[in-house]
């Protein structure tokens, strides 16, 4: 029996935000979550586009279908001006193979949970995380940092996109946490783990979001959870702006 994916995701627009653009899926095959970016819907184009076209490709390669997201945001920004600018980030999973494979490019985040920690096993396509691996910055002077939320890289339909790809096997009981950076701009890393570590698995996204509001939740944020099961059983469940 091969295995898959148990999850759960919620995803909230927050208390600023008029709409809601980021973008979710979860199932026992694919778990991600795109964060959109652009005036007049434009973000929730994007992040739409790229939920479901990775939906429809992801078997493929995910490295494929991210090119493909790219050219199609190329595209419609060529047919539509009001989608000028347009953009998402994306960070995924996927299980082939009984191995996991992650596509990640923005800074939306991939975390995995072990024994009451968390590891980010995504890179922050950020102007702070190139500061800060060149020494000029440390990561505490990041939350207040006025460019924290610069993009170095995003799917913008620009030319030379370079997103991030790293296979592990895949094993019973491993557990991670996919994330808007409505999430991780608000709380720490520490903080997260602390309610995780506290909270059962069908609570964990309710819990973080709720916490997230509790500190204002200025940006829209989307919670994924999943644990690697062998269970059979096949779901799948769209979520923010991948559901209109």
């Amino acid at each position: 029996m091969g295995l898959t994916f148990k999850a759960i995701a919620l995803s909230d627009r927050g208390l600023i935000r008029d709409g809601n653009e980021d973008a979710a899926i979860i199932s026992s095959a694919l778990v991600a979550v795109a964060d959109g970016m652009g005036g007049h819907a434009a973000g929730e184009v994007a992040s739409k586009l790229a939920i479901t076209k990775l939906q429809a490709s992801h078997e493929q390669s995910l490295l494929a279908a991210a090119d493909e997201i790219n050219d199609e945001i190329a595209a419609q920004q060529s047919d539509d001006k009001a989608l000028s600018g347009m953009g998402t980030t994306l960070t995924a999973l996927a299980m082939i193979d009984d191995e996991i494979q992650l596509l990640h490019i923005g800074d939306s985040r991939c975390y995995k949970y072990s024994k009451g920690k968390l590891t980010q096993f995504s890179y922050d396509h950020t102007v702070m995380q190139e500061l800060i691996d060149q020494g000029r910055l440390s990561p505490d002077e990041v939350s207040s940092h006025p460019q924290r939320s610069l993009l170095t890289q995003a799917l913008m339909g620009n030319p030379g996109i370079s997103p991030l790809t790293i296979s592990i096997p895949a094993n019973k009981d491993d557990t991670f946490l996919l994330c808007s950076d409505g999430l991780t701009t608000v709380l720490s890393d520490s903080e997260i783990a602390a309610i995780v570590k506290k909270s059962d698995f069908a609570e964990i996204p309710a819990q973080l979001i709720s916490a997230t509001k509790a500190k204002g939740a200025p940006d829209n944020v989307t919670v994924i959870w999943v644990e690697v099961s062998d269970s059979p059983d096949s779901y799948m469940e769209l979520l923010g702006a991948a559901r209109g």
